[in-house]
């Protein structure tokens, strides 16, 4: 059940949801009780966070309580690359022959692509029918606002250094998943090219490999309400609890209502046309979509997906080949968020985009968006590079900076939405009779 189990012993104990849930609550009630303090210094006004404790020389304050999801999210993240790999190369063997390979993978690409476009004109289409911009009237930063985002990390020439890795060890080393992922693919190909008693070996190791990182995440995954409770508690302490239900409530309102119609109205209206019981797969991923929503991070959902969509009837192959691509080619919170959050800037500066230049915009995004996942703030770093794309402040970023946690928490949980439902889309196609856990 969501939100308790039921042990051998007839006792109830909480469920890791309900666990991660609880959390939440208490690091939000932490940060109402401990909110940070305003001060005056050399007159300017800094906020300063509050003591929670001191012993002796130490000092315990409620920013601390950050460290608590970064060791979390470091745990998750050492975690990645290796499953990333394992999972992919046993994927691509388990496929059997570099005929079969292609056809998953066109039919995987080509839906990501579609799936993709659509992320991208829902954002348009509710930014522009909202308009939250508009009531910000924000005046221009200074020219130099830092906003702690690299646009020029968005170039041709960064795209291949972080595709094509000239170490596999380096980027591994560096958490670049797309180099991992590209090597992995070009290793799977190797393999299964192999005579089939060098074949075999390598394939074991990679598969007792890949079950031995989704153990030691399940180990990691125990931390995890300790990690959200620290998250949840710096966030509101630094913000208050009034800027929860004050700061930009046009905005976040419209931007989840965007990411509800994608997952209910979209990937609810392509089930029902493949004939894929929706409610059960919502259901059935209903761990890892909390998961990633609490900790703002699809990486730390990776294991608890794929085991759902193996308890879905999805076959290994699939599962392997689709997921670690769609981390990198299918974040479709990420996605919808690139064209919103760009044009929501250009509405604050009362600067009007023509329909060409949003059109322009969208297929630019729609490239420029493939392949980024690993990069800290992902999302941000794509929409800097396109800001200056068609004259918009980049200087506007700033703008979202304070509540980009909380909307990252909902792109988060869409991602992982989307591609269940592309494995579970995949997963039909491949098979001349639908597997059982997804029969309607």
């Amino acid at each position: 059940m969501l939100f308790y189990q039921k042990t051998n012993a007839m006792k109830f104990k909480l469920s890791l949801t309900a666990k991660i849930f609880l959390g939440m609550i208490l690091g939000i009630v932490v940060g109402i009780i401990l909110p940070e303090q305003k001060q005056i210094v050399d007159g300017k006004e800094i906020t300063a966070p509050q003591n929670i404790f001191t012993i002796g020389s130490f000092s315990l304050h409620t920013r601390d309580l950050q460290l608590l999801m970064d060791i979390f999210l470091r745990l998750i993240k050492m975690t990645i690359a290796p499953l990333v790999l394992s999972t992919l190369v046993v994927g691509i063997a388990k496929v059997g022959d570099k005929k079969a390979l292609g056809r998953i993978g066109v039919r995987t690409i080509g839906y990501f692509l579609f799936a993709t476009l659509l992320a991208l004109s829902l954002g348009l289409i509710l930014v522009n029918v909202f308009r939250p911009g508009d009531l910000l009237s924000a005046s221009l930063p200074p020219e130099g606002t830092e906003t702690g985002i690299n646009a020029q990390m968005n170039t041709l020439k960064s795209f291949v250094e972080h595709t094509f890795p000239k170490s596999v060890i380096d980027a591994m080393a560096h958490n670049e998943i797309l180099a991992v992922l590209v090597f992995s693919v070009f290793f799977g190909i190797a393999a299964i090219s192999l005579p089939e008693h060098q074949k075999s070996v390598i394939i074991k190791a990679m598969d007792a490999l890949a079950h031995v990182m989704l153990k030691l995440i399940n180990m990691v995954m125990g931390f995890a309400p300790y990690g959200v409770f620290g998250a949840m508690a710096v966030l509101v302490s630094k913000i208050g609890w009034q800027k929860l239900i004050e700061v930009y409530p046009y905005l976040i309102f419209t931007f989840y209502l965007g990411l509800a119609i994608f997952i209910f109205v979209i990937l609810g209206a392509i089930a029902v046309a493949l004939r894929l019981p929706f409610v059960r797969i919502l259901k059935e991923i209903r761990l890892p979509f909390f998961q990633a929503f609490s900790t703002a991070s699809s990486e730390s959902a990776f294991a608890q997906l794929i085991e759902s969509l193996k308890r879905l009837g999805c076959p290994e192959k699939v599962i392997n080949f689709v997921i670690p691509l769609g981390y990198s080619f299918n974040l479709d919170g990420s996605i919808m968020y690139m064209t919103f959050a760009s044009v929501f800037i250009a509405q604050a500066y009362g600067i009007e985009l023509s329909f060409a230049q949003q059109i322009q915009m969208m297929l630019i995004l729609m490239l420029t968006s493939k392949g980024i996942a690993g990069v800290p703030r992902a999302s941000l770093v794509i929409i800097a590079g396109t800001l200056s794309s068609f004259n918009i402040p980049q200087e506007g970023l700033a703008l979202l900076l304070g509540i980009d946690h909380i909307l990252d928490m909902g792109r988060s949980g869409t991602n992982i939405a989307g591609n269940a439902m592309a494995a579970c889309i995949i997963s039909k196609w491949e098979q001349k009779n639908t597997p059982e856990g997804l029969e309607t």
